[in-house]
C-alpha cells in the first residue's frame, strides 16, 4: 500500500533537475528585457545620466521590480520560462500560490545569489573569483535538491512550494 499524503505524491515531484536549471537559464536570459525596461524607466524618471549615479536606487528598484515580476507569475503558476519547460510552482499541497506565499518564495530565491556577493563585498574579491564563487555557490545549491525527498531547492521547501512537471492542457 502507498502513502499518497500531498508531500509524496507523485505528481507532486520535482522536475529534473536539468530541467530545471535549463528553465533558470532561459529566466535570467528573458530577464534581460526587464532589467532593460526598468532601468530605461528608472533613469528617464530619476534623469539619471550616466550608469553609475544613482547605482545603489537603481538596485533598489530592480529588486521591486523582480519581486512584482515573480511574484506575480509565480502566483499565476508560471512565468514564461516555466510555460516553456513545462513547469509550475504550486504550494506543498499543489494548491495555486498565494500573492504572500509567491513574494516569501521570491525573498528565499536570493539565497541562490546572496551568500557568494556578500563574501565577495567582504573580502572585496575580484570580478573573476565573484565568478568562480558563484558558479560554485549555484552548483552546490542546485544539487542539494538530489537529498530533498521530493528533489526541491532548499528555499522551495523553506518556502512551502515546489516545482512540479506540468503540461498544459491540450486546446480543441
Amino acid at each position: 500500500m502507498t502513502d499518497h499524503t500531498p508531500d509524496n505524491h507523485p505528481a507532486l515531484m520535482a522536475p529534473s533537475l536539468r530541467r530545471r536549471m535549463a528553465c533558470w537559464l532561459y529566466e535570467g536570459m528573458l530577464m534581460f528585457g526587464v532589467v532593460f525596461l526598468a532601468s530605461y524607466l528608472f533613469s528617464t524618471l530619476t534623469q539619471t545620466r550616466h550608469a553609475l549615479d544613482n547605482r545603489h536606487a537603481q538596485q533598489a528598484f530592480l529588486f521591486v521590480v523582480f519581486g512584482i515580476y515573480f511574484t506575480w507569475f509565480w502566483a499565476k503558476g508560471q512565468t514564461l520560462a516555466m510555460k516553456t519547460w513545462h513547469i509550475r510552482v504550486v504550494d506543498r499541497n499543489g494548491q495555486p500560490l498565494s500573492q504572500p506565499r509567491a513574494l516569501l518564495r521570491y525573498l528565499l530565491s536570493w539565497l541562490w545569489l546572496l551568500p557568494p556577493l556578500a563574501v565577495s563585498g567582504l573580502f572585496n574579491l575580484p570580478g573573476g573569483e565573484l565568478t568562480v564563487l558563484l558558479i560554485g555557490w549555484i552548483a552546490i545549491w542546485a544539487l542539494l535538491s538530489r537529498f530533498h525527498p521530493q528533489r526541491q531547492f532548499l528555499h522551495d521547501a523553506l518556502a512551502g512550494t515546489r516545482l512540479v512537471h506540468h503540461l498544459a492542457p491540450a486546446k480543441k
